[in-house]
């Protein structure tokens, strides 16, 4: 089960997050997102439990819970949408 971790303070790593999940049930992957330009934390992440029921049970268990001084907000994860590729006019085009 992949699930959404939001409000993750800026400071916290992906073994602070490990720490809190592992509790719960077997882990298979943890990944806080970071900006592509500086690689600093974008204040969210994801965990990936290897089942569904352990995931369930850690989401009711950690939402809401604080993780350095932040409430997180964990929820299932959703799929991610598609976005169109922005389309940029030239000044010379005919609109």
């Amino acid at each position: 089960m992949n699930i959404y971790v939001g409000n993750v303070p800026y400071a916290a790593t992906e073994t602070d997050l490990e720490e809190l999940f592992e509790p719960h049930g077997p882990l298979a992957s943890v990944t806080i997102i970071r900006d592509r330009y500086d690689g600093r934390s974008k204040g969210y992440g994801f965990v990936e439990m290897e089942n569904q029921e352990d995931g369930e049970r850690a989401i009711e268990a950690l939402d809401g819970q604080e993780l350095m001084g932040r409430p997180l907000k964990v929820n299932p994860a959703r799929p991610r949408e598609r976005r169109p590729a922005p389309r940029y006019q030239s000044r010379y085009e005919e609109e």
